[in-house]
């Protein structure tokens, strides 16, 4: 059985059960009057998907773990080059959503790619700068749509779609390579 998966439950008034594994965590979330029983059944049912993430997973923690850190002054080099980019792109894709925004500041984040203050400034990691320009662009996009929408609602992801069409594909390069990224600040 499933007893050598370790895993969190959350009981809701959902209708469905469903698992996802991040951070080398197997969660769940089942109805309130779901038995155990048909918990497990469940787990055991999904086990082989399970197991592929957890390795899968457990395979880029390695990898992460090997990676060389970036040095100060490559890092300093990157805000340099992000402060001679991103006002441009902002600028740009500014004047297509029809937004204004206060102050951009570029900043050497661990988890972060790009926020909008309620004021309208707008903040943007310096690691961007290695990524494709499309992603850099598919972030500065959506944090000019926080112009508009200050919440990920489906009109504010409407309106990010309508501007950058390829948004999904690279928010997708994003969440598979991003943490390689991050983890070398």
């Amino acid at each position: 059985m499933i007893s050598d998966i370790t895993y969190t439950l959350t009981r809701s008034r959902r209708k469905t059960i469903s698992c996802s594994v991040k951070d080398g965590i197997v969660a769940v979330r089942a109805p309130l009057r779901m038995s155990e029983k048909q918990i497990r059944e469940f787990l055991e049912k999904h086990r082989a998907w399970i197991e592929k993430h957890l390795e899968k997973e457990r395979k880029l923690e390695e990898e992460l773990n090997t990676l060389p850190k970036l040095t100060f002054e490559e890092i300093k080099q990157l805000a340099l080059e992000a402060k001679a980019v991103i006002p441009e792109r902002v600028r740009y894709y500014a004047g297509i959503i029809g937004v204004t925004y206060g102050r951009i500041t570029i900043r050497n984040q661990k988890t972060v790619w790009g926020s909008c203050t309620a004021k309208g400034n707008l903040n943007f990691n310096c690691l961007l700068m290695l990524t494709p320009r499309e992603v850099l662009d598919s972030i500065v996009v959506h944090e000019l749509c926080h112009r508009k929408h200050m919440n990920h609602s489906k009109a504010f992801y409407d309106e990010v779609l309508s501007v950058y069409p390829d948004y999904r594909k690279w928010e997708k390069w994003l969440k598979e390579h991003g943490k390689v990224l991050l983890r070398r600040m």
